[in-house]
């Protein structure tokens, strides 16, 4: 069932969403009619009428607060998106004096996590990286082993999502590592550092009887751990721009880091006019059985007169193609500017 809101009114978004910031708006209202209309077809277009499908999408205006959402309130696998926050997780506690950008840490074969890890691929042939070139592999390049290896320096999942509830994201939870979850989608037990790289882990994956593999994955699409709501997403998103969850300097690292980022170019950024800007993660599980549990991307836009937007949309159990996924995901913020106006 689809949850359509339109927050207008100061004392509304309050009451329904209290950290939302709000202020005096000079910048157009959102086209409500147009972003229900279209918002819908884009969910039927994405889910495709399978039964495990779904969709979330929300945007919000960043100067004003005013919000906008379908199926806002509910959970989605977050995959990779994850690395944003644990990006703002560890730049916090370089805020705090507790880690240094230029520590060096060794990796070794316990450290390696599930593909897409370019750092499993080069080890061990290279073992030696700085926390900064973790968290530029991690951030930038989606790189599962830096991220596991950063979420461990700082204490583990537990402590990214306590870092989340500490800035009242309620709604976003860390709960694994990507060593942890990645096999869990597909029914198999913790990783091994032999089935580090591509081609190692693919036959594995493939070789879980289909049943186990079957049911891990649906069972993976309904578990609350490590997933967001879009409206969640869009908190986590206005806080960072509003510079209220790091210094000033880790914030413009931190998305300095998500506007380079190599990721999803097919995504929000395709759907944006030339000389839009977008700082974004994106996140993107395999497509087992006809169905691909998650494609999802996160970003702020600043649009070429300077207006700015946090955009989110999640896909999971779409039963599309990859190009078909992506191109839901550009049309929105297609449909994202135009609302806009």
């Amino acid at each position: 069932m689809r949850l359509l809101a339109l927050l207008v009114a100061a004392l509304l978004v309050a009451a329904c969403e209290p950290e939302m910031p709000q202020t005096a708006s000079t910048t157009p209202r959102l086209d409500a009619e147009l972003l229900d209309e279209q918002g819908a077809d884009l969910a039927v277009r994405a889910t495709g009428g399978a039964d495990n499908a779904r969709f979330g999408a929300a945007m919000i205006n960043l100067e004003s607060g005013e919000l906008w959402a379908f199926n806002g309130s509910d959970r989605f696998p977050m995959m990779s998106v994850f690395k944003a926050p644990l990006g703002a997780a560890v730049l916090a506690e370089v805020d705090a004096g507790r880690l240094d950008l230029d520590e060096t840490i060794t990796l070794t074969d316990e450290d390696l996590s599930p593909p897409f890890s370019p750092i499993a691929d080069a080890y061990p042939g290279r073992r030696t990286y700085t926390v900064g070139q973790l968290l530029e592999l991690a951030v930038g390049q989606s790189d599962n082993t830096a991220a596991d290896v950063l979420m461990r320096r700082i204490g583990g999942p537990g402590v990214v999502t306590a870092w989340l509830r500490a800035h009242r994201i309620d709604d976003m939870r860390v709960d694994r590592y990507e060593r942890q979850m990645q096999p869990e989608l597909a029914g198999l037990d913790s990783f091994r550092p032999e089935w580090k790289g591509e081609s190692a882990y693919g036959p594995v994956h493939r070789g879980v009887p289909d049943d186990r593999r079957f049911a891990a994955t649906l069972a993976f699409m309904r578990d609350p751990r490590d997933t967001t709501t879009p409206r969640a997403a869009l908190l986590f998103l206005s806080k960072l721009s509003a510079g209220e969850l790091l210094s000033e300097a880790s914030t413009e690292r931190l998305l300095t880091l998500m506007s380079e980022t190599t990721t999803g170019a097919d995504r929000l950024k395709a759907g944006l006019p030339e000389g839009a800007r977008l700082a974004h993660k994106t996140g993107t599980a395999r497509t087992d059985f006809g169905m691909n549990p998650a494609t999802n991307d996160m970003g702020i836009i600043t649009l070429p007169d300077g207006r700015r937007y946090a955009v989110a949309v999640f896909l999971s159990g779409s039963p599309l193609d990859g190009d078909s996924r992506e191109a839901v995901i550009a049309d929105f913020a297609r449909l994202a500017v135009r609302a806009a106006g």
